[in-house]
């Protein structure tokens, strides 16, 4: 094992909670704790934004893409940065001027209805575990890959981390951890890149071969890790080891049963090219409505700052995302092997010492990409949970005990409980799966709301409460169907597999025609509010 792992994993853990413990010293109040009292500056909620957006989906996940697929899957950091900018024209800064502390306290303020609020709190709860499930998932699962060590003990290390920083510093200090964390992803990306660059280039720039064609470039021995059939050589168990000369060619996996792997997307994939535009318009319009995203545009002073914060969000998220590229381009030259294995998503933390070998270099450099993993887990972790605790500590304690800081811990152990545990107990699910699954239950609940609760006059609580119920409804039905691995005829499985395309329209349909139908439920008050979201705060004063 690299003697380099375990000591950068705990300097990640320690500096986290120390920078927690520091921004504990600005935490005093219950605003400080839920928006960090509304006065974060662009650039830093900026970086916070970027750290806990930032997940191991795009860390680990876009490489492994690229690995597999080539440059034909770019559309798919492009669909995540790019629903920034579906935020910077519709929603950041009326978001912020509604004033509200939480998704349902702005489904009160523009529709005042209290129905709707309880509504919108269980569909947070819903998209927040089921995104910050597969964060702890794969935590465990990455640990038990670079360390040997347990499962359990990753998922429940990041779990304990996360919640102990939430629950002691509220959003105060989980805004200078999360800056802090996407620095740190950064750094431990663009610091090995040049590296690998370099000696891609000293050993005479190897071709970048496709994977139907990409060959050894050494005499490898290859683990087969689940139970798999390869062309030209048949179904091979888990377990074994099957041994290719430089030169050979790299087999092609007819099937595989792949935990980590990626083989639901396209192109390439299982699902035909209307699951492609789904998963687009759920990665696009998904970021509309993740809670987590969200909650840290309450925390800018003002409608422009929240602006400008999205803007320098664009710049940073499509920055980081042209490193992963490069480490999927590379990993077809040193790491042709995880193309059979399935482990595709694995190619950013064992490239390192796959072309620079295994001294004290290749070891550091993979160490720093570890802990580079390990602070995506706890950034977005950080943010998911405290966007949970605090639904749960506006919406769902009973009133009577609502309103002080201990309250607010209480329901940030609450929100930690049921993810960690079933982390814990379940290993076995796709973690991309799921956090698109997320982005598809988002899209087709949050965004509609958000959309037409900020532009139209005419939207009604009825309208409101319908479509979430069936667009919403209807994706949440199809993560169960997909998740419990149904078993559906022809274009039904690919429609549950990726629900956005047809439950986004339905969801904007069905709110459209229920408030229209209802228009006498419009509040009476809508053009104050309208005028409340859109105008600057320069001219209200």
């Amino acid at each position: 094992m690299n003697p380099y792992l375990v000591p950068g994993l705990v300097v990640v853990v320690l500096v986290t909670i120390g920078i927690g413990v520091y921004g504990l010293r600005f935490a005093r109040t219950t605003s400080d704790f839920l928006v960090a009292s509304r006065s974060v500056s662009p650039s830093w909620n900026a970086a916070a934004i970027s750290g806990e957006y930032l997940s191991a989906a795009s860390f680990l996940g876009v490489a492994g893409l690229v690995l597999r697929y080539g440059v034909e899957v770019l559309w798919y950091p492009v669909g995540f940065a790019a629903g920034y900018l579906a935020l910077l024209l519709f929603v950041a800064a009326p978001l912020r001027r509604s004033g509200a502390f939480t998704l349902p306290d702005f489904c009160e303020v523009r529709l005042r209805s209290t129905r709707l609020r309880r509504l919108a709190t269980t569909f947070v709860l819903f998209i927040g575990a089921l995104y910050l499930l597969p964060q702890l998932q794969g935590a465990g699962l990455t640990f038990a890959t670079v360390t040997g060590g347990s499962y359990a003990w990753g998922a429940l290390l990041v779990g304990v981390v996360v919640t102990a920083n939430v629950a002691f510093g509220g959003m105060r200090a989980i805004t200078f951890v999360q800056a802090f964390q996407y620095w740190l992803k950064l750094t431990a990306l663009a610091v090995p890149i040049l590296f690998l660059v370099l000696q891609w280039q000293s050993d005479g720039r190897p071709a970048v071969t496709p994977p139907a064609g990409a060959v050894f470039p050494a005499a490898t021995s290859v683990v087969i890790e689940q139970d798999a059939v390869l062309d030209g050589i048949g179904p091979v168990t888990a377990g074994t080891t099957l041994h290719f000369a430089a030169g050979d060619p790299v087999p092609k996996v007819s099937t595989v049963d792949a935990t980590f792997g990626a083989y639901w997307l396209q192109p390439g994939g299982d699902s035909g090219l209307l699951g492609t535009y789904s998963l687009i318009l759920a990665t696009f319009l998904g970021t509309m409505g993740l809670p987590h995203v969200l909650v840290r545009f309450y925390t800018n002073p003002d409608g422009a700052s929240a602006r400008r914060t999205t803007l320098v969000v664009l710049a940073m998220v499509g920055l980081f995302y042209l490193l992963p590229t490069l480490y999927g381009v590379l990993g077809r030259v040193y790491t042709p092997q995880l193309l059979m294995t399935g482990r595709t998503d694995a190619v950013v933390l064992l490239l390192p010492e796959a072309a620079l070998g295994s001294g004290h270099l290749g070891r550091l450099l993979g160490a720093l990409v570890t802990a580079g993993a390990l602070a995506a887990f706890l950034s977005t972790s950080s943010g998911l949970l405290t966007s949970i605790a605090g639904v749960i500590f506006t919406d769902v304690l009973p009133p009577g005990r609502s309103g002080s800081v201990r309250d607010f811990r209480l329901a940030t152990v609450l929100a930690a409980a049921v993810p960690t545990t079933m982390a814990i107990f379940v290993s076995d699910m796709d973690v991309s799966r799921v956090v698109g699954l997320a982005f598809a239950v988002a899209a087709s609940s949050f965004c509609p709301l958000l959309v037409l609760g900020i532009w139209w006059r005419g939207l009604t609580d009825a309208g409101a409460i319908a479509g979430i119920l069936v667009g919403g409804g209807s994706a949440v039905v199809a993560v169960f169907v997909t998740v419990l691995g149904a078993d559906l005829p022809g274009n039904l499985a690919e429609f549950a597999a990726q629900p956005a395309a047809w439950t986004v329209p339905l969801a904007f349909f069905v709110m459209v025609v229920m408030s229209l139908l209802t228009s006498r439920r419009v509040p009476a008050d809508v053009g104050a509010t309208m005028l409340r979201l859109h105008a600057p705060e320069s001219l209200r004063s």
